[in-house]
């Protein structure tokens, strides 16, 4: 029986175009890098460097060590200037990071299927690819009315060994909330990142707003809908006894 629901965050529960959203987080980003009066534009080959890095990261480190490592190595920095850099970021994704909020369409609907699912008994995760550290989840959360606390588990940079697509991913996700793959549900933008945990036995839905799908695939395999969809969905699911 489902009695958790796990949700992907970026074209998903926010609801913006992973082009726009790329697009518009590196030109506020690039501006830190000009005020540290280094290569903004040899810095963000770095940061993409080190984010590939995460998403083929084997387990054996956490993504945050890959990313550093990998960054590091990259722009040839010295420990001491790694941490400045690390610093400065930290400090914009908690302040001039909401600049990217312009570009995600307001919606109160996230808000209201985390409120209705924990109403119902429901165990809810924000199963966002653990690309960024945990201050730029929660930013991005307070764009839809949300905090870390409405969930069971949020995964970031700082706390997870494997990105997505990789299933190692979704298992080492599912030994941290303690649940079987037939326990879940997970609701994702993304054929290949969130579809994907259709093979270990997690039931899925695609969200179709803003669908990713490269491949080309058929999605008529797939539960799918607008989030709106996804949200009557939900609300249909029975209550569980607590």
């Amino acid at each position: 029986m489902i009695d958790t629901i796990l949700l992907d965050l970026d074209g998903t529960l926010l609801r913006v175009s992973q082009k726009t959203f790329v697009y518009a987080y590196l030109n506020e980003l690039k501006k830190v890098f000009v005020r540290l009066d280094m290569d903004a534009e040899l810095l963000t080959k770095a940061l993409l460097v080190g984010t590939k890095a995460m998403i083929c990261n084997d387990g054996s480190m956490l993504n945050e060590q890959r990313f550093w490592s990998k960054f590091a190595d990259y722009m040839g920095l010295s420990a001491e200037q790694c941490v400045a850099i690390e610093t400065a970021c930290y400090s914009f994704y908690c302040n001039e990071f909401n600049a990217v909020k312009t570009v995600v369409e307001p919606s109160e609907i996230p808000a209201r299927i985390v409120g209705a699912l924990k109403t119902k008994g429901y165990s809810v995760v924000l199963a966002t690819n653990p690309l960024f550290p945990a201050c730029a989840v929660t930013t991005r959360l307070n764009w839809i009315g949300l905090e870390p606390s409405d969930f069971a588990l949020v995964t970031h940079y700082a706390n997870s060994t494997y990105c997505k697509p990789n299933h190692g991913y979704y298992k080492e996700l599912l030994t941290r909330i303690n649940k079987e793959p037939s326990q879940c549900l997970m609701a994702g933008n993304n054929l290949s990142d969130d579809m994907c945990s259709r093979a270990l036995g997690i039931e899925t839905f695609l969200v179709t707003d803003y669908i990713e799908n490269e491949a080309g695939e058929d999605i008529s395999i797939y539960r799918h809908g607008t989030l709106a969809e996804l949200e009557e969905f939900l609300l249909s699911l029975p209550d569980i006894m607590l």
